[in-house]
């Protein structure tokens, strides 16, 4: 079989609308509530403390509402006057609407990870935004 010059554009220009209309379907379709907590380690320098701490996180996927998970440390991204890289670990969750958020606030293996590891940090921020 033979593929033409205009064929094989055309298969090329198909394939990037179905592919871009993906993305687009994906962001779209993304959960509409993010969870963003920043974690201060009272001993930023301990490595054992930070890995309880992102242990202890994990655990928190186990919760049936949340809809997706990342957890990390600060990235040694450019320095500028707007990064704050001063937090020692940060969890990400999303959720479907705030029923499932306050699901999560309300559930056991969350209280758990509060209990097991609170001790370990000296500060906690929060953001959550809500699909706009």
């Amino acid at each position: 079989m033979t593929t033409t010059r205009r064929t094989f554009i055309a298969a090329a220009a198909t394939a990037a609308a179905v592919s871009n209309a993906g993305a687009a379907n994906a962001v779209n379709n993304y959960p509409k509530l993010v969870h963003h907590v920043f974690f201060w380690l009272k001993n930023p320098d301990s490595k054992e403390d930070l890995a309880k701490l992102l242990a202890g996180l994990r655990t928190l996927t186990k919760i049936e509402t949340v809809r997706g998970a990342h957890f990390g440390v600060p990235a040694s991204t450019e320095k500028r006057d707007v990064v704050d890289n001063s937090f020692s670990a940060s969890e990400m969750l999303f959720f479907d609407d705030l029923a499932g958020q306050k699901a999560y606030q309300d559930h056991p293996v969350h209280k758990q990870f509060v209990a097991d590891c609170s001790h370990l940090w000296q500060r906690v921020v929060v953001y959550d935004a809500i699909a706009a």
